[in-house]
């Protein structure tokens, strides 16, 4: 990917929390721990008009390209353009948190999950390969559970790992990737796609979420290096927030396009207790498909 000038991203004192909260598509809050119907699904329609909403809202305002994407198309048409960030091992880990079904589309995880409820949940990819019966056993009790619903065997997620050219330490919500130094830092994402098997020999989530300070950065050091060659691209944030607006932060993604199986025991054992305040999946944003917010991947 060429690079190009960065512009500034969104400037931390003059973001409130709520917005920093729809980055990530939830209230600051934790949700709560109830069950809800989630077979309903809103009609094409509703999508329809959030994507129009979208095009609306950012015509002739200057917002750079927009996350997710699918992966397996290189086209895009706009025009904003900013630095890729270094690679992740020059940078700090500063948030890892994850989303139900794949934002993102392509690789191994190409299958619809539906509309959802419009609001980001029961919505985005699943993987598209096959498990085992024994693979898809129930877990016992609850996995992070939410008002939206928990996790279960054969689900997909959607796993980030912020980074930031800002000093700062790993912590909640995308707040921890800005500073008071630095109002206007580069961001990374390291994307990987897990789908959920309860199997005890599959990846154990604490494993992967691992971090350390090394050399004086901290980093993610379990990230897979063995599901593909990250598809790098210049995108946004994402979250349901920003179905209808444009997300002002720029972040140079790369996006593993081959699946992992991981424990979903350990899930819900990170859910529990983490450096991240991370208790239950995120929604997921629409796929943009609009070619006017989407970057040419090189």
């Amino acid at each position: 990917m060429k690079k190009h000038l960065f512009l500034s991203v969104a400037i931390a004192a003059l973001i409130p929390t709520q917005a920093i909260a729809k980055t990530y598509g939830h209230s600051a809050s934790h949700q709560s721990s109830s069950k809800q119907d989630n077979s309903q699904q809103v009609s094409d329609k509703v999508v329809t008009e959030q994507r129009t909403a979208l095009a609306n809202n950012t015509h002739d305002k200057g917002f750079g390209p927009q996350s997710p994407r699918d992966i397996d198309s290189t086209a895009g048409k706009n025009s904003r353009i900013f630095n890729a960030a270094p690679p992740s091992t020059d940078m700090n880990l500063c948030n890892i948190h994850f989303h139900k079904n794949a934002e993102h589309k392509g690789g191994e995880f190409t299958q619809y999950a539906g509309n959802g409820d419009g609001h980001g949940y029961q919505s985005g990819f699943k993987y598209s390969g096959t498990l085992s019966a024994s693979e898809l056993t129930a877990a016992e009790g609850e996995v992070c559970p939410s008002k939206h619903g928990g996790l279960n065997a054969g689900d997909t997620i959607e796993v980030h790992y912020v980074h930031t050219t800002a000093q700062v330490n790993p912590g909640p919500t995308l707040g921890a990737c800005l500073s008071d130094a630095i109002k206007n830092p580069q961001l990374r994402v390291e994307t990987q796609v897990y789908v959920l098997v309860n199997d005890t020999n599959a990846l154990d989530f604490a494993n992967l979420t691992l971090h350390e300070n090394t050399n004086g950065l901290h980093q993610a050091v379990n990230i897979p290096s063995n599901t593909g060659t990250p598809v790098q691209y210049a995108g946004s944030t994402t979250g349901p927030g920003y179905n209808e607006k444009g997300s002002p932060f720029q972040v140079t993604w790369s996006v593993r396009p081959n699946v992992a199986k991981v424990n979903i025991e350990s899930v819900g054992q990170w859910c529990k207790g983490n450096t991240f305040n991370e208790d239950h999946a995120h929604g997921v944003r629409n796929l943009v498909i609009n070619p006017k917010l989407l970057s040419t991947i090189e």
